[in-house]
């Protein structure tokens, strides 16, 4: 009788078990018209969306935003979200799915790029933080990829092994980091990226973090 390496799950925050696409939406919106750019519909938003984020502007504007203009642009958007997140609850099923699969005895975490100090007392506020061996945010600049994050988030796991790991999140950029790894993944339909372009990227694409839960344990059986 070893130890047991059951299953492990690395969520997602924004947009994942976090419900946040309306505040980023309009963070969004705020941001382009400090451009004078139109504002965007959530459908035309999670068509377009793509990270780096910078390669999103450029598709909108037609070239990438100058240095001066990106942090403008950033700057408006983390002021409106940060007004508009605390109106923003966590995802549908996500308190259960979370007890569930603790109380199944597997693990789980959050890996996520939103900021490191600003994370922790979110998660902290839900009530939520003792379902997590681990809550990771975004230490550094933004912009970058999750996968390199990915590799040290799982390297600071004790016994988690990464092909028993599934990642569930809302953005190709989730499923390109567990791949990375050594990982599998799950991608939810409920955030910045419309089905098709998850469709594309070959893994499993959900409706609800019920489905995504259930996926992961077939995944990692």
């Amino acid at each position: 009788m070893g130890m047991k390496t059951g299953a492990h799950i690395v969520w997602d925050w924004n947009g994942t078990l976090f419900h946040d696409i309306d505040a980023i939406i309009g963070a969004t919106n705020a941001a382009f018209a400090e451009l004078g750019l139109e504002p965007l519909t959530l459908e035309k938003y999670r068509e377009l969306y793509c990270v780096p984020v910078p390669k999103f502007y450029e598709r909108l504007m037609g070239r990438l935003p100058t240095e001066a203009e990106w942090e403008a642009m950033d700057d408006v958007f983390h002021r409106y979200y940060s007004e508009h997140r605390t109106s923003c609850g966590l995802t549908a099923g996500a308190v259960e799915l979370l007890a569930g699969w603790r109380s199944a005895g597997r693990s789980q975490s959050i890996l996520s790029m939103y900021v490191h100090e600003e994370l922790v007392p979110l998660v902290r506020g839900f009530g939520i933080e003792p379902h997590f061996i681990r809550v990771d945010g975004r230490t550094g600049p933004s912009g970058g990829s999750k996968a390199e994050h990915m590799v040290r988030h799982l390297a600071s796991l004790n016994g988690v092994a990464p092909e028993r790991t599934v990642v569930i999140g809302d953005a190709a950029d989730d499923a390109v980091a567990a791949l990375h790894v050594g990982a599998r993944a799950v991608l939810y339909t409920g955030g910045s990226h419309s089905r098709m372009s998850l469709e594309a990227v070959g893994v499993p694409v959900v409706d609800t973090l019920e489905e995504a839960v259930a996926e992961a344990e077939r995944l990692a059986a």
